[in-house]
């Protein structure tokens, strides 16, 4: 009985190490990271400036086309603008002084946004230096040329999704009169997915031709997913509905239940573990001490598999054939690891099972062994077995605390919860 109850008692104290040492590591790179975005300064008087090459380490200079400062990412500045305010609010107790600087620089950036998007109640992808909606023209590869963006009132997009997100954050931060517009905003968000009124492809034009040959792709759930835990976590619980709706379809119509993967169409044969993960992740940040043993083995059985078929080496495949199990694309992005130790603290925080830990620790390691630079303190953008790639998986921008900040806060503050349960402690 002795020596069951060492090896529990040894067992313990390893996984409490673990975590212990994994959510400092968290905090040291998020707070590194926010002081690295703080001391670069703005673009255009408001909007962050991490236009950098992750290989090279050069600033994108304005010859660069699309990379450069003539270019703005509307996706990127609302992501940053939730960033900021989500690690504001938690930094405020135990460092009033870097919460400060995050707060006056989100408010520059909240207000530029809200500008921005009230011109017409949307939110774009691109934007040029003069500050219009554009987008790449079909030869641009050849010729460089840009096209307008369509500006249709009733298409919304990822862009949207973001800047509702960020503005709803913001806006409790530094003008809560202004909060219920945001809302509403975001109201119309998630109704244009249910109408199928969102549009995925932003480097084309906006258009119900568009919309009416993309495939359901289960995308928009998943980001929309995001805003429930954000909306409990600032008061507005009575409004995540939609995130039961929207666990309850992609459950329904992308589930795989032989592979227990996510197909990222119905009926298709192409999965994105990365994202697979996310859903995990977000599913169980809204469904928190409500959640149902039922819930919690299905989902546990998507994060596993998900990553036991997409971990390939460097990181986790973009994307991967469901019937053989094997790689369509041997890019791995970076942003799928902070996201696979985001949703396995969740799920071990719930289930305890080893394997999950075991998948904290190995995304843990993979981010923080290959991906990450530490000076500066970002990360590579893609890697591949033979390394660092310049290879451009969303925006040339780089993350602004939206993936590394929001997924490890998540993974320390499982750990804050299990301290305060006396099974870890931080400081």
């Amino acid at each position: 009985m002795n020596d069951v109850r060492y090896a529990r008692n040894a067992r313990l104290i390893k996984t409490n190490g673990f975590i212990r040492a994994a959510a400092k590591t968290y905090q040291a790179a998020n707070r590194q990271t926010l002081n690295w975005i703080l001391d670069r300064g703005f673009l255009h008087g408001y909007f962050l400036n991490t236009k950098l090459n992750p290989v090279t380490l050069e600033n994108y200079a304005p010859g660069e086309g699309l990379c450069g400062p003539d270019f703005t990412y509307g996706w990127i500045q609302g992501r940053g603008l939730e960033a900021l305010a989500t690690y504001a609010a938690f930094l405020t107790p135990a460092d009033p002084a870097l919460a400060a600087r995050a707060d006056a620089a989100g408010q520059k950036l909240y207000e530029g946004l809200r500008d921005l998007q009230a011109r017409n109640g949307h939110a774009y992808f691109c934007y040029d230096k003069e500050m219009r909606p554009v987008y790449p023209a079909d030869d641009f590869e050849k010729t460089g040329k840009i096209e307008l963006q369509n500006t249709p009132g009733d298409i919304y997009t990822y862009s949207d999704a973001f800047f509702a997100k960020g503005l709803v954050t913001a806006s409790v931060r530094h003008a809560p009169d202004e909060t219920p517009g945001h809302l509403a905003y975001l109201d119309r968000v998630i109704a244009a997915i249910e109408a199928k009124k969102f549009q995925m492809a932003e480097r084309s034009a906006l258009s119900e031709a568009e919309l009416a040959t993309q495939e359901d792709d289960y995308g928009p759930r998943m980001i929309l997913l995001g805003a429930a835990s954000m909306l409990s976590r600032l008061g507005f619980g009575e409004r995540t509905g939609f995130a039961d709706r929207f666990i309850a379809h992609v459950l329904e119509h992308h589930l795989d239940i032989t592979t227990s993967l996510l197909r990222n169409v119905p009926g298709g044969d192409i999965c994105n573990p990365g994202h697979s993960i996310e859903f995990v992740g977000f599913a169980l940040s809204h469904l928190g001490t409500n959640i149902t043993p039922q819930m919690a083995e299905r989902l546990q059985q998507i994060l596993l598999a998900s990553f036991r078929a997409g971990f390939i080496g460097p990181g986790i495949a973009i994307s991967l054939d469901i019937a053989s199990g094997k790689p369509i694309n041997d890019h791995c992005p970076w942003w799928s690891l902070p996201e696979t130790i985001r949703s396995a603290a969740l799920m071990y925080q719930v289930t305890k099972n080893p394997e999950v830990l075991a998948v904290w620790s190995r995304a843990h390691e993979a981010f923080f062994t290959r991906y990450w630079r530490g000076e500066p303190p970002i990360a590579y953008q893609t890697l591949n077995r033979e390394g660092p790639q310049s290879y451009v998986p969303s925006t040339p921008d780089l993350d602004p605390l939206y993936h590394t900040g929001l997924s490890l806060l998540a993974a320390i503050e499982v750990a804050q919860h299990m301290h305060s349960n006396r099974a870890v402690q931080l400081g």
